[in-house]
């Protein structure tokens, strides 16, 4: 048995496949997710789960080297700007316009869609190499 909280299957494989440098996504339920992108769809319905449980999770499974974020989130959605930076803690967030995020999420391991509505609630977590000295 898994000693961690996380206990999903696909997205524990996800992480564990993950080297360094490697992206995955948490996306909102709208987000647009490329055919050739790996999807792990945890939506069940509006708000189940929601992005901010679904990303303090996988937080407990991933060591995070950086963050990325739509540039639009810190407009459209301020405080779920300011729960990913709290949430995140001393890891770097850059802001990226909400197009070339897009674009990115089709070189991710995979994305995670969340049954979140809030608009540009998602995050792209770069994978960090914690032990190796990198």
């Amino acid at each position: 048995m898994k000693k961690t909280i996380l206990i999903n299957s696909e997205v524990s494989y996800a992480i564990a496949s993950l080297g360094h440098t490697d992206m995955l996504v948490i996306a909102d339920a709208g987000l647009p997710i490329p055919a050739e992108t790996k999807r792990i769809d945890l939506a069940l319905t509006r708000g189940i789960p929601t992005f901010f449980d679904t990303l303090r999770v996988v937080l407990e499974e991933m060591h995070v080297e950086k963050a990325l974020v739509s540039e639009e989130v810190k407009t459209v959605s301020p405080q779920i700007y300011a729960a990913i930076c709290a949430q995140l803690g001393d890891i770097p967030i850059e802001a990226i316009p909400h197009n070339d995020f897009k674009i990115l999420t089709a070189s991710a391991k995979a994305v995670i869609r969340t049954g979140e509505f809030t608009p540009y609630a998602n995050v792209i977590l770069i994978a960090g190499a914690w032990g190796f000295g990198v």
